[in-house]
């Protein structure tokens, strides 16, 4: 445990200095005789192809991009195309040293990344696995195509499959490597080694440390690799990364068999430019990009630069990193000298820099350079080369013609992307965790063995668990979990209140699904801000360190970026991933790996992504903290949104969040951690139970009006339906929404149309409130049914100020009670005590308060 960490002050109070370790320049030499040796002829022969045939494929998105047209075939791509011409030997002789399990994330630079892998991939896999893998990507379309294609032997084939894979993809048919959805940014091949590349700028970063975690704590061979360009190294969540990716914890805290860091390489193809603006001499400080490892660990991360246009200097660099990696002497970085010959993109016209500069690195392009070597080596003839050359072009204009031919291939439609975003796969156990290869999960349509189906209700039995996981101590003796199975699952027991320090709370729900979840899954781990011995926010893990040891449990660096991107990363690679997020606050710092991240890879590549990210909002109580960014989380396509409010929702909500494919945005307010069970008959059931998923809950009914609330407004709502239905004879239906996304509005159009009028109610500032969209909604499809307009009610447009103010919070009983008098009915002898007329809404709009 952390407190077995002496902070000696007599240690770190002495005087000294500290001295990085000398970073290496461009050390790597070449020696035609030990290369042979390692790799022979035939290996060096397809180091040369595969550089031009990424040359030819990415000149030939730079020509399409820029004129419209490549050797007479007319086609456009129809979406930003970002071309890497001059950089194929980093990306080639990077591939030549990574196996099937080694994994690359990239940039949105990185078709000759996914090219270089995926070759490299299918050389060293045996055949009948290529097959296979051909056969499954895309159900066999892929595959389809490539038979369509001219070949003549199953080297050609598979050659034809990546190169179709790649380029349809590149133009949104349903024919590439993902269905269409990634496009030429997001292009990958995972059976292969080729993860999500990254339009976000740095944005592989967080993921490639999650995919390495991934292996790490689950014992699965290989590395993982984040390519990134040299301007990455300005982005804050690269700087999250590599700290998380760095933790002393790894080697000191965690168990031997997990000990070691991540095995994650960080490497800068650095091109010297981010877009137009040089990063040396210019927008950066550090000269050299290796200089910078000297800022993460005492190892200074084994940075060294490279030489990129050198297909061996890298390869031989990413040998001996991976074998570092590998032992668990990680993180790597890796400065890898290249030129980016083309522009940065179609709109580029080389302003930035001079003829001169470009035509000096033409003079050493890498290409020619390696073809000289191997025509001195006798290997090839000059001849030979420019034969190959012309079959390149050939094959990869039969692969233009076909991509461009809209018969032959279908673009990506509504219901695909539909069918994409809509799964209900629900997996007690995402992965086993033996030791082998990390297979990352493509969504199906069916229930794998072992499958938790959601169930209507609560308190319903699950599906027994089809994979055990190792704890530190029986469940039955958990100190906390036989306190809990003391309290009263209840706030009223044979007819009289419980004393709080008895009551099952909300906090406990949460408990008894993260310990259900974690004996279920062998690959669940949970990260985040003082998650251990803290007990994590507000006391939910209290007792889970003594059940999950190291690694399955640890704290994190304060680095919400990281914090989220390593479990989108942990998630997309076969693991199950429960990271906490304690304040709704710092979703800002975390908002790319939410927004970008966590909300897009599942419906761009079909892979599952079963992530939890617990977020806590907290009570106002500053200008910074205690906001309510609820609607934010729920405005993002591909993000599941949950907010529950009573134990017994907490409880079978976020079983129902850890027993999916998908990720969820999981939200808990901190003014519910001590509330007892007080609308569920028969008090928080017993057992694994799970919410049905989308469902708002009826709390109380009634006649003539309906209450919706969201979180805590719950307990607001109820106190006002009990106030209006005892003074003014005014019935209610309280509906408690539950989740913003999913959600099936049947139960509230129902209600409404029985009712005639409805006031929501939620915490969150209600200018951009959620529930506006709800209001929406009910309008259009209840217009006719409507008695009063639709009343939305939050808290106010406001900067909290310091302490907090009850009146600027969330709206109070007087608010909902003023509201319906104001706007809905009048109230017989009602007197408000709030405005919330008509004349103040709009006072409160004309000066943005």
């Amino acid at each position: 445990m952390t407190k077995s960490i002496v902070i000696n002050p007599f240690e770190v109070r002495a005087p000294g200095l500290v001295q990085p370790p000398s970073i290496p320049v461009n050390t790597y030499r070449f020696d035609l005789a030990t290369e042979f040796a390692r790799y022979g002829s035939e290996t060096l022969i397809n180091v040369l192809n595969d550089m031009m045939v990424i040359r030819e494929f990415e000149s030939m998105l730079d020509e399409l991009s820029t004129r419209g047209q490549w050797q007479g075939i007319q086609a456009s791509p129809g979406a930003p195309v970002y071309a890497s011409v001059g950089q194929e030997a980093a990306v080639v002789g990077q591939a030549l040293e990574l196996g099937v399990e080694d994994q690359i994330f990239g940039s949105h630079r990185s078709h000759g990344e996914v090219l270089a892998k995926c070759f490299a991939a299918a050389r060293i896999m045996d055949p009948e696995d290529v097959r296979a893998t051909m056969e499954a990507q895309t159900g066999g379309q892929t595959l389809r195509h490539a038979e369509a294609l001219p070949y003549e032997s199953e080297s050609e084939l598979q050659a034809n499959f990546i190169l179709y894979g790649a380029l349809a993809e590149v133009f949104a048919r349903r024919g590439g490597f993902n269905g269409g959805m990634a496009g030429p940014l997001h292009v990958c091949c995972p059976a292969f080694g080729s993860m999500p590349n990254n339009a976000i700028v740095g944005g592989a970063a967080g993921l490639a440390t999650g995919a390495a975690l991934f292996k790490r704590i689950n014992q699965r061979p290989g590395v993982v690799v984040a390519n990134l360009g040299d301007a990455a190294a300005g982005c804050g969540p690269v700087w999250e990364a590599m700290s998380f990716a760095a933790m002393d914890q790894y080697r000191t805290l965690w168990p031997e068999e997990a000990q070691g860091r991540p095995p994650v390489l960080f490497t800068f193809f650095d091109n010297f430019y981010g877009m137009g603006a040089q990063t040396r001499g210019e927008t950066m400080g550090f000269d050299m990009l290796a200089r910078i490892g000297a800022g993460v660990d005492p190892e200074a991360m084994h940075a060294e630069r490279v030489d990129g246009y050198d297909p061996m200097a890298v390869a031989d660099a990413t040998r001996r990193k991976k074998a570092l990696l590998s032992a668990g002497r990680g993180p790597g970085l890796l400065d890898v000298v290249t030129y980016r010959t083309c522009g940065a993109s179609a709109e580029d016209r080389n302003s930035y820099r001079t003829a001169e500069e470009q035509q000096m690195w033409a003079d050493v392009d890498s290409i020619k350079a390696f073809s000289q070597v191997l025509i001195d080596a006798g290997v090839l003839s000059a001849g030979q080369i420019d034969d190959a050359h012309e079959l390149i072009v050939e094959k990869i204009a039969h692969v233009l013609e076909l991509v461009a031919d809209d018969q032959a291939d279908d673009a990506v439609d509504i219901a695909f992307v539909e069918s994409r975003m809509t799964s209900t796969d629900r997996a007690e156990a995402v992965a086993d965790s033996v030791e082998g290869e990390a297979d990352s999960v493509e969504r199906s349509g069916d229930a794998a063995e072992g499958v938790a189906n959601s169930v209507e209700g609560v308190g319903d039995p699950v599906t027994a668990p089809a994979v055990a996981a190792k704890l530190l101590e029986p469940v039955e003796d958990n100190r906390r979990v036989r306190a809990i199975s003391a309290k009263v699952r209840q706030v009223i027991d044979d007819g009289q209140p419980v004393a709080d320090d008895q009551i099952y709370q909300f906090r406990d729900g949460l408990f008894e699904a993260l310990v259900d979840a974690a004996a279920h899954d062998a690959t669940m781990a949970c990260w985040g801000q003082d998650n251990r011995d803290w007990g994590g926010a507000f006391g939910v893990y209290d007792g889970l360190t003594a059940l999950l040891g190291y690694p399955r449990l640890f704290n994190a660096p304060i680095t919400e970026a990281a914090i989220v991107g390593a479990g989108v990363g942990y998630a997309l690679s076969g693991g199950r991933a429960v990271v906490e997020l304690t304040g709704c606050d710092f979703l800002g710092r975390a908002g790319d790996e939410l927004f970008n991240q966590m909300a897009k890879w599942s419906a761009v590549t079909g892979l599952t992504m079963p992530l939890v990210v617990r977020v806590v909002v907290q009570r106002p109580s500053d200008a910074q903290l205690g906001q309510d960014w609820s609607g934010m989380a729920a405005h993002v396509p591909g993000l599941r949104v949950y907010y529950p409010a009573t134990p017994t929702d907490a409880k079978s909500m976020l079983g129902l969040a850890l027993s999916g494919s998908e990720p969820v945005v999981f939200l808990e307010s901190a003014q519910l951690y001590d509330r007892g069970e007080q609308f569920e008959p028969g008090g928080v059931p017993y057992g694994p139970v799970r919410a049905e998923e989308g469902v708002p809950a009826v709390r109380r009914t009634g006649d003539d009006v309906t209450i919706v609330t969201v979180g805590p407004s719950l307990y607001t709502g109820d106190e006002a339906a009990s106030i209006l239905d005892r003074t003014y004879g005014v019935s209610c239906d309280l509906i408690d929404l539950r989740f913003l996304t999913p959600v099936d509005l049947t139960p509230i159009i129902d209600s409404v149309k029985k009712t005639g009028r409805v006031v929501l109610v939620g915490e969150a500032v209600e200018r951009g409130s959620y529930l506006h969209t709800i209001a929406s909604t009910i309008t259009q499809t209840c217009f006719d049914d409507l008695d009063a307009p639709v009343v939305v009610l939050g808290a106010r447009s406001l900067v909290m100020p310091a302490g907090g103010r009850q009146d600027l919070m969330g709206p109070g009983v007087d608010a909902i009670l003023d509201a319906i008098h104001e706007r809905i009915m009048p109230l017989p002898g009602h007197h408000p005590t709030t405005d919330q007329r008509d004349e103040e809404l709009l006072r409160r709009t004309r000066l943005g308060v």
